[in-house]
């Protein structure tokens, strides 16, 4: 019976290599009908009953270039023992789902090797660059309370190290490591312009809210086979963390009380709703614009994101199952319609 199994596992094997070796490796490759055999990140796992009570898991498959849902019928027990996180060897079949593409797997086991850069994406730009972009940010806050409050958050290199390498979110938008501090970049940028558009903004007070919107998602993120929650994060969220970072940092730094105040209304109502995670909604210009600008930043990489992918499978048109909930349009560029000709 032993070496029946292992004749099976055996075949098992040799077809993954196939497969592997003629089709794509990759979420941002897969379309409907290709094979699938590779390793993804286990990012979340859900046992649910058919109409029949026949059982089935319900996955969410991921790797450096994004996510897809995962199917699995009649799941094994093996296949239900792994915990979500883990990284997994997968084996099945794209199709589509009411309109939207999933991987049908057939085979779901705990992968024995696997390539980490191949489901931790990274920045493509250049760290010390970012780095340097934030710290010019920073610079420019004149307000001594304010500047010795980010100094006093920034200025440890620990934390700081962890902030430039975090995610920034787990999804959607700069999923990615050093995600975090790219996306506070270009939010505090965004608040900066919006400070010198319109009158009676507190300009030190909008770009130090900027910079420390985020702040919390250090404690809410962890990152090392992939992008998950800490359980802080889970039972906290990175809006509550965030505060309580930025209230000692300015407490210890003597920032003028209803300063704090209005810095911490900015952070607690960055979310804009009640339904969307902010414990306050805003009631100052400064949190408006904030909401607003941390809004457009992350919807604007989300779609920038989507939109890259449909080009890079060369689809006019994305699927509905992404940040929008709605099909995307991808134009072609000028220079890629002349290369054509």
């Amino acid at each position: 019976m032993s070496e029946a199994f292992d004749r099976v596992t055996s075949m098992m094997r040799q077809t993954v290599e196939v497969v592997d070796a003629v089709n794509p490796r990759f979420v941002n490759e897969l379309s409907d009908g290709c094979a699938v055999a590779g390793a993804f990140l286990l990012r979340s796992k859900e046992m649910r009953a058919a109409r029949n009570g026949d059982a089935y898991l319900v996955l969410t498959l991921a790797d450096r270039t994004g996510s897809i849902p995962g199917v699995l019928f009649k799941p094994d027990p093996s296949a239900v023992a792994i915990p979500s996180g883990s990284v997994v060897q997968v084996v099945g079949r794209v199709t589509s789902f009411r309109g939207s593409r999933r991987i049908s797997v057939d085979r779901l086991r705990p992968a024995s090797s696997w390539d980490p850069d191949d489901l931790m994406a990274s920045t493509t730009r250049s760290r010390a660059e970012v780095a340097a972009e934030f710290t010019a940010i920073v610079r420019s806050v004149s307000d001594p309370g304010l500047r010795a409050t980010l100094r006093r958050i920034f200025g440890d290199a620990a934390f700081f190290e962890r902030f430039s390498t975090c995610p920034g979110a787990q999804s959607h938008h700069h999923a990615y490591l050093g995600g975090l501090i790219e996306h506070t970049v270009g939010v505090a940028a965004l608040c900066a312009s919006l400070a010198d558009r319109y009158e009676g903004v507190a300009r030190d007070l909008l770009v130090t809210a900027a910079l420390l919107h985020d702040v919390g998602k250090v404690e809410e993120l962890r990152f090392d086979t992939g992008i998950g929650f800490t359980d802080r994060g889970r039972l906290i969220g990175h809006v509550v963390l965030g505060s309580e970072i930025v209230t000692r940092a300015a407490r210890d730094a003597g920032l003028d009380s209803e300063v704090e105040a209005r810095l911490q209304h900015a952070l607690l109502s960055h979310h804009g709703e009640l339904e969307w995670g902010a414990p306050r909604r805003p009631a100052t210009l400064e949190a408006l614009l904030l909401h607003h600008a941390d809004n457009l930043d992350a919807k604007a990489a989300g779609m920038s994101d989507i939109l890259a992918g449909a080009t890079r499978a060369e689809e006019a048109w994305t699927d509905a199952s992404n940040l929008f909930r709605r099909p995307l349009y991808a134009p072609r560029s000028a220079e890629d319609d002349r290369t054509r000709v």
